[in-house]
């Protein structure tokens, strides 16, 4: 009888790991972690400054609806009245236009319109010119109801009521229009005071009105 050749013998020891555990049970697949929310959607851009009808309101971020109220102590009240000052360095030319984007910062840092209360020193904001052109009673009625950003001419500013932040566009003007509008400003502001326009004329006059 032929001899044939002896075949290879697998021994236990030799096979490779086990495709399921000694239970016969299928490991446990590892759950997915999951990925990160998407953002939530732009703040839309802001109509021009010319509105053929009534003003629309303008509205911070969704987010900043449910912004969470102060959390540490109650501030006192000689502390609250004295507000921030932030300047902000423009031409006249330029000093409107600084002003209109410090308004959009604080509206998508969660401010409410109705706590923004802006001043012109030269020539009155688009918006003001073409309310006005409605009337005073119309004009002084939107003010009234503060939920809107608000915009007045150093001329007519001291009848506006205090509001949160105050925003001065030192944008010309006679040259005791400044000297007027900052200190009243400084007044009408509660928490925060900032004004656009030449740092040098701005201290001066804040250094000695304020």
């Amino acid at each position: 009888m032929p001899l044939l050749p002896e075949e290879p013998q697998i021994h236990e020891s030799a096979q490779g790991p086990r495709a399921t555990p000694a239970s016969g049970r299928t490991a446990p697949t590892p759950r997915p972690v999951p990925g990160p929310r998407p953002a939530a959607p732009s703040r839309p851009g802001r109509p021009g400054p010319l509105r053929p009808a009534p003003p629309v309101q303008r509205t911070p971020r969704d987010a900043a609806a449910a912004k969470p109220g102060p959390s540490g102590p109650a501030v006192p009240a000689a502390s609250a009245a004295t507000p921030q000052i932030q300047l902000i360095p423009a031409s006249v030319e330029g000093a409107l236009d600084s002003a209109e984007e410090a308004v959009d910062l604080l509206l998508e840092s969660g401010r409410a319109p109705g706590d923004v209360l802006v001043i012109t020193t030269g020539r009155p904001h688009p918006w003001a010119e073409h309310e006005m052109s409605f009337g005073e009673a119309s004009y002084w009625a939107q003010h009234d109801a503060g939920d809107d950003v608000f915009y007045a001419d150093v001329s007519v500013a001291s009848r506006a009521a205090s509001r949160p932040v105050v925003v001065v566009a030192v944008n010309g003007g006679p040259a005791t229009a400044a000297a007027t509008a900052l200190p009243l400003a400084h007044a009408r502001a509660g928490a925060l005071l900032i004004v656009c326009g030449d740092p040098q004329q701005i201290n001066s006059v804040l250094g000695a009105g304020v």
